[in-house]
Parts: C-alpha cells; structure tokens; sequence
C-alpha cells in the first residue's frame, strides 16, 4: 500500500512540475503580446490571461508545497483581476474610467 502512495506522489510532484513549467511559458508568450500587440483589446486580454496564469501558478505552488496558505492569495489576485478587467475595459470603450458630470 505505501508503494502505491509512493507513486502516486512522484506522479503529483511531476504533473506539478510540467504543468508549471508550461504557465511559466504561456506567461512568457503573453508578455510578448501584452507589449506587442497589434491593437489595445489584444493587449487587455494578453493582461487578463497573464492574471489567470498567475491564479494557476499560485495554486500549482501551493499543490507542491502541500499547504493552504496560498489559497487568500488566489482569491485576492481573481479580485483585482476582476476590477483591472473592468476598469480597462470601461477605458477601452470610453476614454475615461471616473465619469464626472460637469454641470
């Protein structure tokens, strides 16, 4: 039975390991097209999905060190992420983020 959960461990540590390499790749690739993209929108969804690939790695970090600490810090990245998101998209499609009415 230890055998078994001795396999099943170096299986979760190298699955780890791979699937943190290729956000650390796909993090790489996105910067790329957050700095070179052709057209605002590219670079806010480039940015979007660079939050996203740091809620993965956060959480791929936590599964290899085998705590939970981890987990306030993925929640507050998917809440700035959020509002980023929003924020970036209202300048996006106005030209302002805080409307003032000048009356």
């Amino acid at each position: 039975m230890e055998h078994l959960l001795d396999i099943t461990q170096n299986l979760i540590y190298i699955t780890t390991i791979i699937s943190i390499i290729g956000i650390s790749i796909s993090i790489v690739l996105l910067l790329y097209r957050a700095l070179a993209g052709p057209t605002n929108p590219d670079r806010a969804v480039a940015l979007d999905t660079i939050g996203i690939n740091l809620m993965a790695l956060a959480g791929l970090i936590a599964i290899l060190l085998v705590t939970t600490k981890f987990n306030d810090v993925i929640l507050l990245i998917g809440i700035l992420l959020f509002i980023g998101t929003v924020a970036l998209a209202k300048f996006l499609e106005k030209g302002v983020i805080i409307e003032r009415d000048v009356d």
